[in-house]
């Protein structure tokens, strides 16, 4: 068929998590407690963290941009997603179908490479802690951050260039309540064998290789701290720092590298999976850092007494 002949798909349709009005009620009220009672953990954090003089290490300095990065990536398809639930006919337009997918991917992408500088962090902290100050200076924070956005910015713009290249003619219906090019590719009128192929070895053996090199390296690192398990509190406040790390990695990763490292079938676990990646985990990662971390939680309790609770009084 000519691209003259196929006909521009201005929007699309969403099926949502449910048909059931009952269910989607349901979970309007779970994934809200989760956005309105979790999600101000990553700006208690972020505040706690700019506040709170004792903080200054570049550990905290790395937690607060991926707290940062945890609100917008969590805010991208959680919104819309409960908008949806009271709507019956759920729409999104191609632009803004686009925008989504290039957010997710931005975003997403930037909180891989983020961990992976977080990793490089705490070996600087544990193998080299004489040098730790002079190697992890603000300056360097400041370098490897940006690298990480202009990373995720990167590997998002070639998803995007993927997607609007492709002719949409009909059906124009995504089995997904958001935007992501495993849903629009599989409804281009075209072959997109070479696009898929494409996506997966951007998106999915990133994770892939990233996933290996950072358990590899946490096991290292955490390996290095038994062998001086004599050191007492440090030690075991640097092997909980790690211990952190690891869990966020495999929550991050473990979805990333379900949904993008194979090709872009549907299957019955898609949208649990989805659901996880997208809404829950930017969410959980204040839990898990406060509760590994003595000395955020200290931090938090002193901004809310001072901040909050005297303001009361």
């Amino acid at each position: 068929m000519e691209p003259a002949n196929y006909t521009m798909v201005t929007e699309f349709i969403l099926t949502g998590l449910s048909q059931t009005r009952e269910v989607q009620l349901v979970l309007f009220v779970i994934f809200l407690s989760f956005y309105l009672f979790i999600l101000p953990g990553n700006i208690l954090i972020i505040c706690t963290i700019r506040l709170d003089p004792h903080l200054t290490s570049p550990m905290y300095f790395l937690l607060a941009n991926l707290a940062f990065l945890d609100i917008w990536y969590s805010s991208i398809t959680a919104p819309k997603m409960l908008v949806d639930f009271f709507v019956e006919r759920k729409i999104i337009s191609f632009g803004g179908c686009i925008a989504q997918l290039f957010f997710l991917h931005f975003v997403g992408a930037s909180e891989m490479f983020l961990l992976t500088v977080m990793a490089f962090d705490r070996y600087a902290a544990i193998c080299r802690p004489l040098h730790y100050a002079t190697i992890m200076n603000r300056h360097l924070c400041c370098i490897l951050v940006a690298l990480s956005w202009t990373g995720g910015f990167i590997h998002s713009i070639i998803q995007v260039a993927l997607i609007v290249r492709l002719p949409f003619c009909g059906p124009n219906e995504l089995d997904s309540y958001f935007c992501d090019i495993t849903q629009v590719v599989r409804i281009a009128c075209a072959n997109t064998f070479l696009e898929e192929l494409v996506m997966i070895f951007s998106s999915g053996l990133i994770s892939v290789v990233c996933f290996i090199a950072l358990l590899m390296s946490y096991a290292f690192l955490l390996a290095m701290l038994k062998k001086h398990s004599g050191s007492g509190e440090s030690t075991n406040r640097a092997m909980s720092t790690c211990y952190s790390h690891i869990t966020i990695v495999v929550l991050m990763f473990g979805p990333s590298i379900y949904i993008y490292a194979r090709p872009f079938d549907s299957f019955s676990l898609d949208k649990v999976v989805s659901v996880f990646h997208t809404v829950i985990f930017p969410l959980l990662n204040p839990i898990i850092y406060t509760l590994r971390n003595k000395e955020v939680k200290t931090a938090m309790r002193k901004l809310v007494n001072r901040y909050i609770l005297c303001k009361e009084k």
